[in-house]
């Protein structure tokens, strides 16, 4: 492992596996869960708005993995829980074994690795997900991690391992923690032995679908399932109702077959994993989160933005999202008078998976069919989109450049236009990938990962390397509402699939070679 810590003039290469310890209280703001401390993906402190891994800005350490892994990195107590694969010997297209890591927040030094295995292969650095994308969840005494190929394994913060299941889960899981329970998604069928999930399961019964499950954090033990099902690639996210009710909502529908009926949503009590209601979508892809605002449920079905009553499951409002829609382009800065409709073949997604986060009165999603940043105003019904660049391409002492969407007859297709392709090795010069589409620009069809708040700005990762810090609260969704934009790497280096977390001021990211810390220069 080598670590580069760049604060000030210190340059340090370490070779580290220790068994260090220290007593910190639990910190209000820790990042513990995939959703951070209120479950909703936001932060009230600020964080850094500019840096540059290429460029080494505001860069505090960069810890150089030796393995692919792409679980959002949560942090508690002064540590950093993350989960890479298991060393391959030779470039590698499979994996189920997976490293659980914990190290110090501060420097990045390596505190403990503890090794996951797993039952089932998945495909290395999957653009929907593998073995390590479920980011782990700690109660501040203990840390569970998941490994998506079969194992659930929990350990006391300095490492001592407490209990172990064998449970398959969904690899888009987010698990969360709810008082002493620790809630995922659980899975029941397999993938076949090429990691793939094939439709010879849409027809399954009741007891063989995916739902969500609810476990004693202290054992272990199963505390409650729910029997209504959910997708294997629905973002659950917990939330409370006025008066005072734990729930979730969840979703059904999907590509690959689901056996999960009807196609819809559900309103989800977390005392007990019962039902509330239910809402039949016909033709639904519940691959996103779906929020509470007002007690009423914002989502997106084919082409509307929806808004849900979440005491009665009935459909209040629909807004569409494709027709006559005012559209800014990064490159003006001005509010623009241009109109778009996004009416695009026979597609039945509208947003990009896994994509969308309520942030106040904003519903913010990425398109699915261009490279394009949308906000529906939940308030109003206002529907905004500014287009962005594909990438970023920096490169040392030279200017940093975008590549834009080219339309032109004969150009590539969105989710192949890049600087250069991901190359989808790892640290040590293995490929490390089972998926072609992983080598794509990150826009289109692949699951995204969800973007993320501190305080006035939300910040939009792409799976190229390329993060979006935009002022959420803008008036106008134009270009000015576009703060910066920032590279995890260099172009072709850098994929990730993990959301931005954020402690004390910094924020962590994680990408097929490093663990980073970015924090401000001047503090």
């Amino acid at each position: 492992m080598l670590l580069r810590v760049f604060g000030g003039q210190i340059f340090c290469v370490l070779i580290l596996l220790a068994e260090w310890f220290v007593v910190h209280p639990l910190a209000a703001q820790d990042w513990h869960q995939a959703t951070g401390p209120h479950g909703n993906f936001q932060i009230e402190q600020a964080a850094p708005t500019d840096w540059s891994v290429v460029h080494r800005r505001n860069i505090h350490w960069v810890l150089t993995l030796p393995e692919t892994g792409q679980s959002t990195p949560v942090i508690s107590k002064g540590r950093v829980f993350f989960t890479t694969f298991k060393e391959v010997t030779e470039d590698s297209q499979l994996g189920k074994d997976i490293v659980a890591w914990c190290v110090d927040a501060n420097n990045g030094h390596v505190l403990w690795r503890r090794a996951i295995p797993g039952k089932y292969t998945l495909r290395l650095s999957g653009c929907f997900g593998d073995s390590t994308s479920p980011p782990a969840v700690v109660d501040g005494e203990r840390v569970v991690f998941i490994n998506a190929s079969g194992t659930i394994a929990c350990f006391n913060l300095q490492g001592a391992p407490l209990w172990s299941r064998e449970v398959l889960s969904v690899n888009r899981t987010l698990p969360f923690l709810l008082g002493d329970r620790f809630v995922f998604t659980r899975q029941v069928y397999p993938p076949d032995p090429n990691g793939v999930f094939p439709h010879k399961y849409k027809d399954a019964p009741i007891k063989d679908w995916t739902q969500l499950q609810a476990l004693d954090m202290q054992t272990g033990d199963v505390v409650w399932t729910t029997t209504c099902g959910l997708n294997m690639g629905n973002a659950v996210v917990p939330q409370k109702l006025s008066d005072g009710r734990k729930v979730v909502v969840v979703g059904r529908g999907g590509g690959h077959g689901p056996p999960e009926k009807p196609e819809g949503v559900s309103l989800v009590d977390l005392a007990d994993g019962s039902t509330i209601w239910s809402l039949p979508l016909p033709g639904f892809m519940s691959t996103a989160s779906y929020r509470l605002y007002n007690d009423k449920v914002c989502l997106f079905h084919k082409g509307n933005h929806l808004i849900v009553d979440g005491i009665t499951g009935k459909i209040l409002t629909q807004t569409s999202i494709v027709d006559n829609i005012p559209t800014s382009i990064f490159a003006e800065e001005k509010e623009s008078d241009q109109t778009a409709d996004l009416r695009v073949g026979k597609n039945k997604r509208m947003i990009t998976q896994t994509s969308n986060l309520l942030v106040g009165k904003y519903h913010y999603f990425r398109s699915y069919v261009r490279p394009w940043l949308g906000r529906v105003n939940v308030e109003t019904g206002q529907v905004q989109y500014l287009e962005l660049p594909l990438q970023i391409n920096a490169r040392p002492e030279t200017e940093d450049q975008y590549l834009y969407f080219d339309q032109s007859e004969g150009a590539k297709q969105l989710k192949e236009q890049t600087v250069t392709p991901n190359s989808m090795k790892n640290s040590r010069g293995f490929t490390v990938f089972g998926d072609k589409r992983s080598k794509g620009s990150g826009w289109g069809h692949i699951a995204s990962a969800t973007p993320t708040v501190a305080g006035e700005h939300l910040y939009v990762p792409v799976m190229n390397g390329t993060v979006f810090v935009i002022r959420w609260n803008a008036s106008s969704l134009d270009a000015r509402a576009v703060v910066e934009i920032n590279d995890l790497g260099s172009a072709g280096e850098s994929y990730h699939r993990a959301s931005l977390s954020f402690s004390e001021g910094r924020i962590f990211a994680h990408t097929i070679r490093e663990l980073i810390c970015i924090k401000s220069d001047e503090e």
